[in-house]
């Protein structure tokens, strides 16, 4: 049926392939396939080594407020004045 009227299936143009272009298909494919997977453990392990910085960080940012026994002040902070204040009330006031 199919060589008859010209067309092939799929299935049988694949099953005229050589054994050797089977072979480099297969070997291509396996070649992909560990490229892929190396290449997601890659990214993987960058991605754990930066997680692992960061908590690294933290852990010794916490270890070193949890040993110093009270809080640097923060420099940059501005400095806050206690002054008294007298609350005027304007009813009388002329400007209005």
């Amino acid at each position: 049926m199919g060589a008859m009227n010209g067309r092939f299936p799929l299935l049988e143009l694949l099953a005229r392939l050589p054994a050797r272009v089977w072979l480099q298909a297969i070997l291509g494919l396996i070649g992909f396939v560990v490229l892929a997977v190396l290449g997601f453990a890659v990214i993987a392990g960058v991605a754990a080594v930066i997680v692992l910085m960061v908590l690294g960080f933290k852990a010794k940012a916490w270890l070193r407020t949890l040993f110093a026994g009270r809080p640097r002040p923060d420099r940059n902070a501005p400095k806050v004045i206690d002054v008294p204040y007298e609350i005027v009330e304007r009813r009388d006031d002329e400007r209005r």
